[in-house]
């Protein structure tokens, strides 16, 4: 397994992909993916080895995904963030890592980011969009636009009921009343090289990030999928999909579609080697790390 504080790079075409890890976590399987069987790890281990402890227990890694397009410097989701209470995830809350001064070493010190880029709004997505100065809750990248869905923003702003979009006051609300938040469709195009794509289930307005550029394919998942164990088995609900059947749908779309294809797939929860390519053989599937 790749040591997950050391940040991982891809390159596709001239974009270049950093990935900067806030926080792994070790879940047994049944408590986010409870339709998995007792032996689907061991069942799948040749292949899934890189993404599990044991038979038993997952990986997940939490991490922000660095893009570099066109002279841009853009942040795909923005992972948990220091200083909050999470109710109920201890794991999550009071946290103070280096966050920050990583992706500054990566060269994305917060004043340079020029876009915010959210693929939904759960609270594991959207916490680093602010930091806590003065005794308030800011913008964390002051010279940016924060890009976020429509569909999610409506929905969200009407329906912050806390659970997975706990903070929101602290890490939505502060960035749009900054004047700071672009609402964009979900297939808005961001430059010539990156662009979203609709993958509605795990939120009302998820988005997945398409790259593509000289020839070259990569897509960011978002939550669509949280563990390469899914896209064998997409008919595993997780217990954060706010419509089981739509994202099932979606991920078996996904397979679909990108099923045997030259194009890069990053899951934004897969830990160890995170990235590499769908494999269809007959009526199986498996996530070959690249």
């Amino acid at each position: 397994m790749a040591n997950e504080n050391t940040p991982l790079q891809w390159s596709v075409g001239d974009v270049t992909i950093t990935r900067i890890v806030e926080h792994v976590a070790v879940s047994p399987i049944a408590g986010l993916l409870p339709d998995a069987p007792a032996d689907a790890i061991g069942k799948n281990m040749s292949w899934v080895r890189p993404f599990v402890e044991d038979e038993q227990n997952i990986l997940m890694s939490i991490h922000a995904l660095l893009v570099e397009s066109r002279g841009r410097k853009i942040i795909v989701d923005t992972c948990l963030g220091n200083d909050r209470v999470y109710p109920g995830m201890d794991d999550f809350s009071n946290l103070s890592g280096p966050f920050l001064n990583d992706i500054k070493a990566a060269g994305f010190p917060r004043e340079s980011v020029d876009i915010v880029l959210c693929t939904h709004l759960h609270f594991d997505h959207v916490g680093w969009n602010t930091i806590f100065a003065d005794g308030k809750w800011v913008p964390t990248f002051p010279n940016a636009r924060y890009l976020l869905g429509r569909t999610e923003w409506e929905h969200w702003s009407q329906n912050d009921e806390g659970g997975f979009t706990a903070g929101f006051g602290e890490t939505v609300r502060p960035v749009v009343d900054a004047g700071l938040v672009d609402f964009v469709d979900s297939d808005h195009v961001v430059n010539e090289e990156i662009r979203l794509e609709p993958t509605p289930g795990h939120t009302p307005g998820h988005v997945s990030v398409r790259i593509s550029s000289r020839g070259e394919e990569a897509v960011i998942t978002g939550d669509l999928v949280h563990h390469p164990i899914q896209l064998a088995e997409p008919k595993w609900k997780m217990i954060a999909d706010s419509d089981s059947e739509q994202a099932s749908a979606t991920r078996r779309a996904f397979v679909e579609r990108f099923g045997n294809q030259p194009v890069l797939v990053i899951g934004t929860h897969f830990a160890g080697p995170t990235a590499g390519h769908i494999v269809v053989d007959d009526d199986s599937c498996r996530f070959e790390a690249s």
